[in-house]
């Protein structure tokens, strides 16, 4: 029950009208996306890249990152299956199609993160199994809202570096496809809050704890369309305001020598911003 609440969903689409929305922001998503491999193409130079054409001064690896990225998101709003490590598999292959020792494999072998300042992290062995195990586990789990699931694989494929490369990338995207079939929304961090969201990363590899990552995620890079808000979390957040509310009452009723801030009553008092 309390995954549930922790992690209500924001929004609920139609599986369809979560395509649809996630299609209707390719550029934006594949854009955000390609940060990842250090891409700094403006969002025009990403439309325009995506639209086939070449663009002056982005190299050509920036430009297949780029397309390969549109390739993906076109793939996983195109499966009407549940996510698999098969289809897991297959993002893989097409996002880290120029980059990847072998693209779509598990890695067989030791790999290593640079987590900055000397810090570096080796991720564990990979077995196949237990990834394949893990993923349907999480996926039918009856206690864990659709956006939990999703933020639960992300993390967990991107710090088990399940892939010889574009882990990064393959996890989004496969969180993604959860969240379109569960009609939760999207989950994109802004690129204005990749610094804070870089920091979290490292320190979830170093910790193996989720939870502070899974929270800030939750807060900050939840998308949707207002129209298919999640009416029962408004509702959730109404409740919490009026017992706020009803709490601070019952305080200053039972405290009268003490002020609040912004209570009407208190003509004298200045706003508090």
């Amino acid at each position: 029950m309390a995954k549930t609440q922790a992690y209500m969903d924001k929004y609920q689409f139609t599986a369809a009208e979560n395509q649809r929305f996630a299609r209707a922001n390719f550029t934006k998503l594949v854009h955000t996306n390609a940060r990842f491999e250090g891409v700094n193409t403006t969002l025009p130079q990403t439309q325009t890249i995506m639209d086939g054409m070449s663009v002056a001064g982005v190299p050509v690896e920036d430009i297949l990152t780029i397309v390969n990225l549109k390739r993906g998101w076109q793939y996983i709003t195109a499966q009407k299956a549940p996510l698999t490590l098969t289809m897991e598999k297959q993002i893989n292959k097409i996002v880290a199609a120029e980059d990847a020792l072998v693209p779509g494999e598990l890695r067989r072998g030791k790999g290593g993160v640079d987590l900055g300042s000397e810090d570096f992290f080796e991720p564990p062995l990979i077995n196949e199994k237990q990834e394949q195990s893990f993923l349907q586990k999480i996926l039918a789990d009856p206690q864990m809202t659709t956006t939990d699931k999703a933020l639960t694989v992300m993390y967990h494929n991107m710090r088990q570096q399940i892939f010889w490369d574009g882990n990064k990338r393959t996890a989004t995207l496969s969180a993604n496809k959860i969240m379109i079939d569960g009609g939760a929304g999207l989950i994109n961090v802004p690129l204005d809050k990749w610094d804070q969201w870089n920091e979290l990363i490292a320190n979830y590899y170093r910790t193996n704890d989720m939870a502070k990552i899974k929270r800030w995620t939750y807060d900050n890079g939840i998308q949707g369309l207002q129209i298919r808000a999640n009416l029962a979390l408004k509702s959730v957040k109404d409740k919490t305001s009026k017992r706020i509310q009803k709490q601070l009452k019952d305080f200053a009723d039972h405290n009268p020598e003490v002020k609040l801030k912004n209570n009407p009553e208190n003509k004298n008092d200045r706003p508090s911003y």
